[in-house]
């Protein structure tokens, strides 16, 4: 029984291709998504990205968190 080596990324990227899975494009689409739904600064230490590049994912995909950050603000506390 012959022992085989493990598939380089480049061997794995092909596979996926032929199979019409495209790993760049849905990586991003994933990350933009994500920066839609997570505000920058736990996007960036989720990830473990600069802030300033998760500030930049999030303004791509049209993420508001900024309002949203403002809006928390100003809530009252409730007892």
């Amino acid at each position: 029984m012959a022992i085989r080596a493990p598939l380089t990324d480049s061997q794995i990227g092909k596979r996926l291709h032929r199979i019409g899975v495209r790993p760049k494009q849905d990586r991003s689409t994933a990350l933009f998504t994500l920066a839609t739904e997570v505000p920058a600064a736990i996007l960036a230490r989720m990830l473990g990205v600069h802030i300033k590049v998760a500030v930049q994912w999030q303004q791509a995909s049209g993420g508001d968190w900024a309002a949203y950050a403002a809006d928390v603000s100003q809530r009252r506390r409730t007892r």
